[in-house]
């Protein structure tokens, strides 16, 4: 099934994507095969018949993957991306992360419940990054070779049906096994990124990905704030049934509204499909080993964030004992502090990291963390203002040192910004699991003083990291053009000289990458931004 002409692979790709009926998508990265081919329903349906066994699974399966008329893929009639389709994937995505932070607050009420000890709940919320880190790695590569639509309609029913073993169960090892499985399916919000840059117009992208990225970060409090608020009033079992029933209406409105897209790679078949899966996997190593700046922002992002999740889960056990001993409402509440990093990493992003080198808000970040954690380790005992300041202070010293390493990667590799996206978050949900597992562990044995000091460890090594290797230097180590952290005017020159002699070298920026069974395929890699 190997096309050996444009015109063949235009038609393998139109009946791959089942895009001949209306849509309501204007396409910004890759261009739509103008041959015809069968409706897009009808060849949708015989793709699956072709492939799944008949029975209860084969139907469910149609009914999941089913695409309404209003959202199948036309290059013909294309509508804009709508704010309406912007704001549901904003909710997607917030109310999808949330399911990895509802525990957070809580944790000395499923202690108590469970008959458990506070060490041993710490086990929830790190099976759960846990199994966001694996989902990462295993689900989110297969976004450049499948169909997003019907690959995230599936991870979200898993999701919300797996979801029910944790309303119901007053098994504490069941509990931690459907924690770590719900963890690995909850990737959707990564897989939503990119199908974000796709959708939305050259225009509007940068605002489009901003919204869904805001979307992500108050998914983190408000999970944390509503998990409190229920807790206390009414149980927390209950907020794990408004858990359940957030998963089936974000289910039911992407049904309803998320529109098909075609595969960035596609593939001829699914045989294809599987050959080209491993070395996807492969490639992310291979692009940490290759590109020093990928692997440092790995790493530091991998502390940054051990010290961040550190702080947050061994904060229930401090408020919730002497002296404060606070309910569960106040302690939610404290997740609203994060609300100021929200704010500040735009305004930092316009002000600052426009005119320096990304190291240089890396280097600022973790310095704004190291501040809080210091403050918060030898306050928090004695008065309410340490974990106030800490907390306040490391979601903005995350955030921007966060806002640097992104600037860094995605100058990496345009073609393959999925797979880099992959490696840093996994570096990223890495280290809150080191953080939630290490620090726990720490406060269970020597209190808060002891997984205090943990936490300056873990960014102190981080600030140390950025200094292994200057922001000019090519290599692995050195400070090679010097430590000027302003962008440099002749260096942007050079890279747009460089990129006028690619294109009349005839390399486009926009053509992809061959993957087993995708000889040629075009797409126009630098109009996504994966996040």
């Amino acid at each position: 099934m190997v096309a050996g002409s444009q015109a063949q692979r235009d038609v393998i790709t139109q009946s791959h994507v089942g895009g001949s009926t209306k849509g309501k998508v204007q396409p910004s990265t890759i261009s739509p095969a103008r041959t015809g081919s069968k409706s897009s329903d009808d060849a949708l349906n015989t793709d699956r018949e072709s492939y799944l066994p008949r029975g209860t699974w084969h139907k469910m399966y149609v009914v999941i993957t089913y695409t309404p008329k209003r959202c199948r893929y036309d290059p013909n009639e294309p509508l804009q991306f709508s704010t309406w389709l912007n704001i549901l994937f904003a909710f997607a995505g917030c109310f999808t992360v949330a399911n990895l932070y509802y525990s957070h607050p809580i944790l000395n009420l499923l202690a108590r419940d469970f008959k458990i000890s506070d060490h041993e709940a710490s086990y929830i919320p790190t099976l759960a990054q846990a199994g966001y880190a694996v989902g990462l790695f295993l689900l989110n590569p297969p976004g450049d070779l499948l169909r997003r639509r019907p690959f995230i309609l599936i991870l979200v029913w898993l999701t919300a049906t797996l979801w029910i073993g944790l309303c119901v169960t007053t098994n504490f090892k069941l509990f931690l096994a459907l924690t770590f499985l719900t963890g690995l399916t909850t990737v959707t919000p990564q897989l939503m990124m990119p199908l974000v840059g796709d959708l939305a117009p050259k225009e509007r992208k940068a605002t489009a990905l901003s919204i869904v990225v805001s979307g992500l970060l108050l998914g983190m409090l408000v999970a944390r704030l509503l998990s409190g608020v229920v807790a206390l009033y009414i149980g927390w079992r209950y907020i794990y049934w408004i858990a359940f029933g957030l998963q089936y209406l974000i289910l039911i409105l992407l049904w309803l509204f998320m529109p098909d897209y075609p595969s960035t790679n596609p593939q001829p078949d699914w045989q294809r499909t599987v050959e080209a899966y491993p070395p996807l996997l492969w490639d992310i190593v291979l692009l940490i080993i290759r590109h020093p700046v990928l692997a440092y922002a790995c790493l530091i992002g991998m502390f940054n964030s051990a010290a961040f999740t550190s702080f947050w889960t061994t904060l229930t056990f401090l408020l919730a004992g002497p002296p404060y001993h606070y309910d569960s409402l106040v302690i939610g509440l404290f997740a609203l502090i994060g609300i100021g990093a929200m704010s500040w990493g735009p305004v930092f992003a316009r002000t600052v990291m426009d005119k320096h080198q990304p190291m240089f808000g890396v280097i600022i970040g973790a310095s704004i963390n190291l501040v809080g954690c210091i403050v918060g380790t030898f306050v928090s005992r004695h008065n309410v203002a340490g974990p106030i300041i800490q907390a306040a202070l490391g979601d903005i010293g995350l955030q921007t040192s966060q806002i640097g390493n992104r600037t860094g990667i995605y100058a990496v590799e345009p073609l393959k910004r999925n797979r880099v996206n992959t490696a840093y978050m996994l570096g990223v949900f890495f280290g809150q699991l080191m953080g939630t597992g290490v620090g726990n562990a720490v406060y269970a044995r020597g209190g808060w003083l002891h997984s205090g000091a943990v936490n300056i460890a873990f960014v102190v090594v981080s600030l140390l990291i950025c200094f292994v290797k200057g922001p000019h230097e090519s290599g692995w180590f050195g400070w090679g053009g010097g430590w000027d952290m302003r962008v440099r005017q002749e260096k942007q020159q050079q890279q747009q000289q460089q990129e006028r002699k690619d294109e009349k070298g005839g390399r486009k920026p926009g053509m992809s990458e061959v993957l087993p069974g995708n000889k040629g395929t075009a797409k126009d890699a630098n109009e996504r931004d994966t996040v």
